[in-house]
């Protein structure tokens, strides 16, 4: 008889800890679901101020843009002056 009750116990806690996990992946869909309610909602608001996101500008960067890299002729001259 206890082997008989260590198996239901062991089933009951097994069911348990299965009702818990269902429980909170619940609950974590639940949340994921009005976050992106929320997130749409404030998208909507945005879009009513007249923001648009990625409108195809580029960020400013304080980088200089190389267009070209530097010419032959450059670097021969470069080479060909002698050192002091």
């Amino acid at each position: 008889m206890p082997e008989e009750k260590r198996v239901d116990d062991v089933e009951k806690l097994l069911s348990d800890e299965k009702a818990l996990e269902d429980r909170k992946q619940g609950l974590i869909d639940d949340l994921l679901k009005q976050r992106d309610a929320a997130i749409a909602a404030f998208d909507e608001k945005l879009a009513k101020l007249g923001y648009r996101a990625n409108s195809g500008k580029s960020k400013k960067s304080h980088h200089k843009k190389t267009t070209a890299p530097p010419s032959a002729d450059a670097s021969a001259k470069m080479a060909a002056k002698p050192k002091a």
